[in-house]
């Protein structure tokens, strides 16, 4: 079996650019392909070679994140004319509840957006959380937006608006204000272009300390959790709450409206409770 070149390389990042990938997902996919080729070595690509990788992974990594690196490197395979080598994904038994331990709390937020105290990464997170809006959208969220109560995102694809709530308009145009902002996206960095999801990650991880909120609870997308959780808890509308998220599968929504385990026992305890004769 053949060896990876970096032409080869070169030429699939170009065919995923064709297929208008996302950037973020354009390097996700060459990050995973590169991951496979340290496992590699100098070794050449069989089918035996994958097979161990995805052992690999399945020692280090939790299925669903094996079956993300595995789809990258499987449409590289097929893209090399080596679809012998392609391996099946993990299968993963759905979850009927979320992982208390990653999932963040409305408590532990308000503790974050304390210790940001005002700064630039409060905003961030507060346009973040309010809207539901995913990392990658928030260039979308321009001074012309705010004023007008609603952003048009083109992301993957699609284009959709996001609603910005008068209480969140508020606190933006305050942000605007104090930051001098004539036009263009609000959160900008020192070298006037929009913030990106690692300087986003960064800055909420040097929260965690201050806020006493567990690292491993806080990146981005969890604040896209809590929003998803605290809509549907208050709307029980499914529906909407996919609109708003940009879920074109309401399957997809049902990862997002997960209670704890705890909530589920308490579920079926005030269930037990009418049909249990004691």
């Amino acid at each position: 079996m053949q060896r990876i070149t970096n032409h080869e390389l070169t030429e699939f990042k170009k065919c995923l650019k064709q297929e208008e990938k996302s950037q973020a997902t354009l390097e996700k996919y060459l990050r995973d392909i590169r991951h496979f080729l340290a496992f590699l070595g100098d070794r050449t690509i069989s089918k035996e070679e994958t097979i161990a990788y995805k052992e690999h992974l399945a020692e280090k990594y939790a299925p669903a994140s094996v079956n993300s690196m595995l789809v990258a490197l499987n449409g590289f395979l097929r893209f090399s004319g080596l679809q012998k080598c392609c391996v099946r994904l993990m299968k993963v038994q759905r979850q009927i509840f979320c992982q208390e331990e990653k999932e963040l709390t409305r408590q532990e937020y308000m503790r974050l957006v304390d210790a940001a105290s005002k700064t630039q990464i409060s905003y961030v997170l507060q346009a973040i959380c309010g809207t539901g809006i995913r990392v990658s959208e928030l260039q979308y969220i321009t001074v012309e937006a705010v004023h007008n109560g609603k952003a048009v995102v083109n992301c993957k694809n699609k284009t959709r608006v996001i609603f910005i709530p008068v209480p969140l308009q508020r606190l933006l145009k305050e942000y605007i204000k104090t930051s001098s902002l004539q036009g263009g996206p609000v959160f900008l960095g020192k070298n006037k272009k929009p913030l990106d999801r690692s300087y986003i990650w960064r800055k909420m991880k040097e929260l965690c300390r201050t806020a006493e909120v567990p690292p491993e609870k806080v990146f981005p997308h969890n604040l896209r959790h809590l929003f998803a959780r605290t809509f549907y808890k208050t709307e029980k509308d499914i529906v909407r709450l996919a609109d708003l998220l940009g879920h074109s599968s309401i399957n997809t929504t049902r990862i997002y409206t997960m209670e704890t385990g705890d909530q589920h026992i308490s579920c079926m305890e005030r269930v037990q409770k009418m049909l249990i004769v004691t």
